[in-house]
């Protein structure tokens, strides 16, 4: 891919191809780079067990916290195991189980976006797709436990939204977050999903852009050609981010940590934009 330099800045566009690479890491990666002793936790309690969501109980500098996100695969066996990322209402309960379970023992909530959204299928409409996503904002959002986001790649629509009303929300520098993919924005807006790499432009979906606009509120540096190219570093980038962060939201006040989150999540759409 061309712009891999410091002198050549990515375009959106590139920014989007890498952070939907298949050889990006993804949250299996993080679990096993960032925490010991994870303990997986599968199913609803309703259904079924959602592979495209992953979750547990792990280690994190020997404290414990509760560990959520999506999961891609890495080849064409395992994506299609996890539904290419896109979960069903299952993942979303199997999610939400896993948040009350955080709240219920003072654990920190540490979540990890890269979806293309959840998945639209008629089947996960009739299953109550929407509830679930709407159940995991409104309990997420009143946690009093602290919580964080990273996007490692793909954010895309109330998928992603669904694990990401956190108080810090931290990207990776080639991440990107939007209300739906490049595609459905050209496709709708001109009626012609071929002009998606514009639409990449103007939807100011990039880690930078969200920034900038005060959503994202600390881009991960990655290396040149992606984090795929060196995880052990995005590893280590995030772990301090995430030990500085958990350190600055462990000094609050429940009532206050609740009351910032909501001002944040409040305000998103009308802040004025960040001065560089």
């Amino acid at each position: 891919m061309s712009g891999l330099t410091p002198e050549c800045p990515l375009t959106p566009s590139q920014r989007m191809a890498l952070a939907r690479r298949a050889d990006r890491p993804n949250v299996s990666d993080y679990v096993t780079g960032l925490f010991s002793d994870f303990f997986e936790q599968r199913g609803d309690r309703l259904d079924r067990e959602d592979p495209s969501i992953l979750g547990g109980v792990a280690l994190f500098h020997g404290r414990p916290v509760t560990v959520i996100g999506h999961r891609k695969g890495h080849d064409l066996g395992e994506s299609i195991r996890c539904n290419f990322g896109m979960p069903g209402p299952q993942g979303y309960r199997k999610a939400l189980r896993l948040m009350e379970q955080a709240e219920k023992f003072g654990r920190p909530l540490i979540t990890f976006i890269d979806t293309p959204g959840a998945y639209p299928g008629l089947e996960a409409e009739a299953q109550g797709q929407g509830a679930a996503i709407a159940a995991n904002l409104a309990v997420m959002s009143r946690l009093t436990v602290p919580t964080l986001t990273v996007v490692t790649g793909e954010g895309g629509s109330g998928g992603a939204l669904a694990l990401g009303v956190s108080d810090r929300i931290l990207m990776l520098e080639n991440a990107t977050y939007a209300v739906l993919s490049p595609e459905g924005f050209a496709t709708i807006l001109w009626k012609d999903s071929s002009r998606a790499e514009e639409a990449c432009s103007l939807m100011r979906l990039t880690a930078h852009d969200l920034a900038d606009l005060g959503i994202a509120d600390e881009v991960v540096p990655e290396p040149i050609g992606g984090a795929q190219a060196n995880p052990t570093a995005i590893f280590l980038a995030l772990d301090d981010a995430l030990q500085r962060h958990l350190l600055q939201l462990g000094q609050l006040s429940t009532r206050t940590l609740v009351a910032q989150r909501y001002r944040k999540y409040r305000t998103v759409g009308t802040t004025q934009r960040r001065k560089t």
